[in-house]
């Protein structure tokens, strides 16, 4: 038992002293400085002119994404509907990606309807449209000051005419720069 006693602290004294002597701590370590010459330049033989450095290019994204969303601002929608076709859903993906980028920006959404209906009627549905659309840009981070919905209803159609596609043509939501 007093073997034991004893053996132990020995034996963590020597793993002590067998690792203290790999590495000193009060001693710096090399530094080593190296320099390296420029490539020679080979298009103007002896020239001693230093390379230019590249320069990166400043992406702007607010143009990038007004480039972007230029003739992307009309988003329609089935008879007596206000639901967002999935169809739409990268071009409202993009208008909210620039509002995100960029919020002094702000949109009026604008939501119309075909001849067909009530004026009252069409002016609701219009609304709607227009708050779906808005909803869905808030959904994506963009804030509510950003957008605003308004309805015309079937007071200014895109398309003249009692077709289904003139009807098809007014049935929408267009996304205007305030």
């Amino acid at each position: 038992m007093k073997l034991t006693r004893f053996a132990l602290p020995l034996i963590a004294a020597a793993a002590l002293a067998g690792c203290s002597s790999a590495v000193k701590l009060d001693e710096p370590a090399p530094v080593e400085t190296r320099t390296t010459t420029p490539p020679a330049n080979t298009a103007s033989q002896g020239s001693t002119t230093p390379a230019a450095e590249s320069r990166v290019a400043t992406v702007d994204l607010n143009a990038q994404y007004t480039e972007q969303v230029r003739d992307k601002r009309v988003v329609y929608f089935d008879f007596d509907s206000d639901v967002v076709k999935e169809e739409y859903r990268p071009l409202i993906d993009l208008h909210a990606k620039r509002l995100n980028n960029n919020k002094r920006l702000a949109l009026t959404l604008e939501g119309h309807t075909d001849e067909r209906g009530g004026r009252e009627y069409n002016l609701a549905l219009g609304q709607r449209r227009a708050e779906a659309v808005a909803k869905s840009l808030t959904l994506l981070g963009v804030g509510g000051a950003q957008v605003e919905a308004v309805s015309f209803g079937k007071e200014r159609p895109a398309a003249q005419g009692s077709g289904e596609e003139a009807w098809a043509k007014n049935r929408r939501v267009e996304l205007k720069d305030k």
